[in-house]
């Protein structure tokens, strides 16, 4: 899944933004998984990656005064 920008996030409906983070933050759950497990992963920046894209997504959602929940 690739990265998404503030700019294509503010063009999404905060119902396809609930969405991407829901998948974020199952990924994320995945990767954590592996890494405490001691699983090898390929790329341990993704992490980060994706904890900065979940930090996006729930910003641009409070912008425009949408509940998370």
């Amino acid at each position: 899944m690739a990265i998404l920008r503030a700019n294509e996030i503010r063009k999404m409906s905060p119902e396809e933004i609930k969405k991407r983070l829901n998948e974020l933050k199952l990924e994320l759950m995945k990767l954590k998984g592996n890494v405490k497990m001691h699983r090898p992963i390929q790329n341990t920046g993704r992490i980060k990656e994706i904890k900065r894209t979940i930090a996006r997504l729930l910003t641009i959602l409070n912008e425009k005064g949408v509940n998370e929940g």
